[in-house]
């Protein structure tokens, strides 16, 4: 089989297995888009937002926090907080790559990465062709950014009542990630736990509320629970394995 012809058998697969991703991103980027709104975004700025960002809890951070007014350092950093796990992905992924695999590849794959593309990326035997993930990327990102569009100009003319129930189903989004691996490590669920109670405290304790936006109180109570969790809890090599 000829080098073509094996990347455009790659890149077909790609697709084909990016097709449910992108259907699924397109609801939960709806959603989204709704939040977008109240935070003032135009359709086509929320497309932007999405197309450079595709990732639901990296906006919603985001869209919050121009919603709240925090400035573009505080922005920048919070984005950058919640959305790290993708460097990690990025690296074990580039792992998986032929050594001869050029540098763009490796860097427009790192920015097409989201749970989702990881996860069947990973699961392909072998070497990973990088036409596979861009296939995949060529299905999912696009409907991703045009479901946060029509969020934002659903959110224009359906009414308030309406336009809040919908953004209620962004929690019932970020429910469904946390629970499942909730259930399946207690110091997942405790984590989570601690965090809630945290975030509450935060936002009524006086001297923080008054002092601290809840940009900055997001940026510096993920980097403590974060920290303190790894160095009590460390994920050992073999549960990273499984």
């Amino acid at each position: 089989m000829s080098f073509k012809s094996e990347n455009k058998i790659a890149f077909l697969n790609g697709m084909r297995d990016g097709i449910p991703i992108g259907l699924g991103y397109f609801a939960v980027a709806f959603s989204l888009g709704i939040v977008a709104k109240k935070a003032g975004l135009t359709p086509l700025q929320g497309f932007i937002a999405s197309f450079f960002n595709v990732a639901s809890a990296g906006e919603y951070a985001l869209f919050t926090s121009i919603e709240a007014a925090v400035s573009y350092i505080e922005i920048a950093l919070i984005t950058f907080v919640v959305n790290a796990r993708y460097l990690l992905m990025s690296c074990a992924l580039s792992q998986r790559f032929n050594p001869e695999t050029k540098l763009i590849h490796r860097f427009l794959v790192g920015f097409g990465i989201t749970d989702e593309i990881f996860g069947i990326s990973i699961a392909q035997k072998g070497f990973i062709n990088p036409f596979y993930n861009y296939g995949a990327i060529l299905i999912a990102v696009p409907l991703w950014s045009i479901g946060t569009s029509f969020g934002i100009i659903a959110g224009n003319f359906l009414p308030a009542r309406i336009v809040s129930a919908l953004s209620v189903a962004l929690y019932g989004m970020f429910l469904a990630i946390i629970i499942p691996p909730a259930k399946k490590n207690i110091t997942i669920a405790i984590a989570v736990i601690v965090s809630m109670l945290a975030s509450y405290l935060a936002s009524i304790a006086p001297f923080v509320k008054d002092h601290l936006n809840s940009g900055s109180r997001t940026i510096i109570l993920t980097v403590i629970i974060s920290a303190i969790v790894a160095l009590i809890k460390p994920v050992k090599e073999e549960e990273e394995n499984d």
